[in-house]
């Protein structure tokens, strides 16, 4: 089979399931990973003949695909701040709002020597935990997980992006005390509400861990005070709380933090324009 040929196979079998914008993505991304071909290597002859065993598994890929299961997990890697990490149906794929997010911290703290401490709570793919120990070397950076599952993938990816971070099994929901304290607590915690599953697509409901997205609808919040609460006794004088936050729930994170006595708290948006980041202090 050729690329030409594989091309139109992908239109033919996807074309009901997903938009063609997609549709061609997938195009790309499969020959990248399994024939190790660049677009412009693609782009360059689309009349390159691939070799069976190569066709015979981007045809057990598409195949996956229109059942709706994410091209992420189907590969079972992701790229995220520039960094590839393994990800399985244990963890939640990393999002480009989350990068944003990573990015806001090393706007923050844009010293690379000095040494951060740094935590990240509900670390998943430990996605946030690894991208900021690469980029700040000097940081010692903690990752915390519910889950045996998820903290086994984000230690698979430290070790893959060559970093050194201390993993620790906890639910923050039970957690009443820190090993110490942090310049930096960052977390993407699950913050969707029961009411919001219709706003999402069926592959995520389908595939993603629910323990990593949902929350009751009567108490949104719940990971946020009780880390908020943490964050009051654990951040250092001049430390840092970072969160990806509900875009319907911004004004409720401000008055819970106020009502904590945060300071500083700045709301920022995702390049969607929704309302998706915050930061504040604790006063000392």
């Amino acid at each position: 089979m050729t690329f030409a040929e594989l091309k139109v196979l992908i239109h033919n079998r996807l074309q009901l399931l997903y938009p063609k914008s997609e549709i061609n993505s997938f195009y790309f991304i499969l020959l990248q990973h399994y024939a190790n071909c660049s677009t412009a290597d693609v782009l360059a002859d689309e009349n390159t003949l691939l070799l069976d065993n190569i066709t015979q598994s981007i045809q057990q890929a598409i195949t996956e695909l229109q059942t709706a299961k994410p091209i992420q997990y189907i590969l079972g890697e992701t790229e995220f701040f520039s960094n590839r990490f393994f990800v399985d149906e244990n963890v939640l794929i990393p999002r480009p709002e989350t990068e944003e997010l990573v990015d806001w911290v090393l706007q923050t703290y844009p010293d690379k020597t000095y040494p951060l401490h740094i935590l990240d709570i509900g670390t998943g793919s430990g996605c946030i935990a690894v991208s900021l120990a690469k980029a700040l070397p000097e940081a010692q950076v903690t990752a915390i997980d519910v889950s045996p599952k998820a903290i086994a993938v984000a230690q698979r990816n430290a070790g893959r992006n060559g970093t050194k971070i201390q993993f620790l099994q906890r639910d923050i929901l039970q957690t009443e005390t820190l090993p110490e304290k942090y310049d930096v607590i960052i977390s993407n915690p699950p913050y969707v509400r029961e009411l919001e599953k219709t706003e999402m697509h069926s592959n995520v409901l389908s595939y993603e861990p629910h323990l990593a997205l949902f929350v009751p609808n009567e108490h949104p919040l719940l990971f946020y005070e009780q880390i908020a609460t943490l964050a009051q006794q654990y951040l250092t004088p001049k430390g840092t709380l970072f969160f990806e936050i509900n875009q319907y729930l911004a004004t409720e994170m401000q008055e819970m933090l106020t009502k904590k006595n945060f300071t500083q708290i700045t709301i920022r948006q995702d390049l969607s324009g929704n309302d998706r980041m915050l930061c504040a202090r604790y006063p000392s």
